[in-house]
């Protein structure tokens, strides 16, 4: 019985926590939107500037059988970028890990790389694979994640407790096992971090590139119709359909971060 009401207690525990967490940020949003509605209406700002949240809202609603299908294309597009970008990043942050001469240059190219601007590869891309190609899509995104992953992930393959290696060369263990045992699982938090990144920066990467050309059932095609139409609250629409996509990839790989590494001390604590 004792057993029982400490869980109980932690369980509730758990949930209260949980709840200052979320209530604060929904009072936030709905602070946010009432205000944008009041002055929408109160200093009676055109569409063209600025549609009211109702007004979204509501083409959100009426037009909800055209842009749920376009996001399952954009998605389709998001979710190959974003495995394809993070798996050549972790490829290549475990060579440029055991290359360890190699890890400061590599690292400082792919930082000065990272700045430059990406999206503006989306008409190279274009030409390369087609403009209604779903794959000139994919590359966008995937190399705006494979940039976050190979550093991040280098980093922690790199941060390693000496007194870790000295352990495992003490049982002679092989340069794979170390990898496997010690550097991989220290990275985790790392990569993780990077895949929350890349899972907003491959939306944005799609939608973009989807304004270079794209096919007709995409969420960025119909985002630049409706403004160009013009139909705002509509394009509006198309935007938070856009942003809703991110937190919830966001979210998906905070679950799986919890699946995969509830051993981690940020994690714990929760």
């Amino acid at each position: 019985m004792t057993e029982r009401s400490e869980g109980m207690s932690a369980a509730r525990a758990g949930v209260g926590q949980r709840l200052r967490l979320i209530v604060p940020a929904l009072v936030a949003g709905l602070v946010v939107v009432g205000a944008w509605q009041a002055l929408v209406r109160g200093l009676d700002v055109q569409a063209f500037i600025l549609p009211a949240p109702s007004d979204i809202a509501g083409a959100l609603a009426e037009g909800f059988g055209a842009i749920l299908p376009a996001a399952a294309v954009t998605v389709r597009s998001v979710l190959l970028g974003l495995v394809a970008g993070t798996v050549l990043g972790v490829l290549a942050a475990l060579v440029t890990a055991r290359l360890r001469g190699a890890a400061g240059p590599v690292l400082t190219a792919a930082v000065v790389l990272n700045c430059a601007p990406i999206i503006a590869l989306a008409p190279i891309f274009n030409n390369w694979f087609g403009v209604t190609s779903l794959w000139s899509k994919v590359a966008v995104a995937a190399i705006m994640v494979f940039f976050p992953v190979l550093v991040n992930t280098t980093r922690g393959l790199l941060e390693v407790a000496p007194l870790h290696l000295e352990v495992l060369d003490a049982m002679a263990a092989t340069p794979r096992q170390v990898t496997l045992l010690v550097r991989l699982p220290g990275a985790l938090p790392h990569l993780l971090s990077a895949v929350k990144l890349g899972a907003t920066l491959s939306v944005i990467g799609v939608i973009v590139s989807e304004y270079f050309g794209g096919s007709v059932d995409t969420l960025g095609v119909y985002i630049a119709q409706m403004a160009a139409l013009p139909r705002y609250a509509e394009a509006w629409a198309g935007i938070l359909v856009s942003g809703c996509l991110g937190l919830i990839l966001f979210g998906l790989v905070n679950v799986l971060e919890r699946l995969v590494m509830p051993w981690h001390v940020s994690l714990r604590s929760d």
